[in-house]
């Protein structure tokens, strides 16, 4: 079987408000004329996210509800330099997103830090620490 991952799907309660935040990390969302509901972003390694609002999902998935509970997922975010993990996790906290971990250097070799996006989603800000 050749199966390929190429597509995540996030659901959310507020469309602006996802395209807004993940905007904040480069993606850049397009909703789709026929389907105000939806929106898409190509990356540039061939992956595609979409934001789903949750009506939407709900009106073709029967029986979907909105999970409770802790993120159930993390999106992971690579940046170039230790820094550049510090600055991001630093300018979304101070827009208002929930941050849950500040910037750490893990023993795995990575400064890390770990906010969530306006439905609750985790999303992890990581960079490779210098070689010592």
């Amino acid at each position: 079987m050749d199966v390929t991952l190429n597509t995540i799907d996030i659901v959310v309660s507020d469309l602006a408000a996802a395209t807004r935040f993940y905007g904040r990390l480069g993606l850049e969302f397009e909703v789709h004329p026929d389907a105000p509901g939806h929106a898409g972003c190509d990356l540039p390694n061939g992956l595609h996210v979409m934001l789903d609002t949750e009506d939407f999902r709900a009106s073709f998935t029967p029986g979907w509800t909105r999970p409770g509970g802790g993120p159930r997922g993390f999106l992971c975010f690579q940046f170039p330099t230790p820094a550049e993990v510090d600055a991001k996790y630093a300018e979304l906290v101070e827009a208002g997103y929930r941050g849950v971990r500040e910037p750490w250097d893990t023993f795995w070799g990575l400064r890390q830090a770990t906010v969530l996006d306006p439905d609750g989603t985790g999303v992890d800000l990581w960079a490779a620490l210098p070689a010592t």
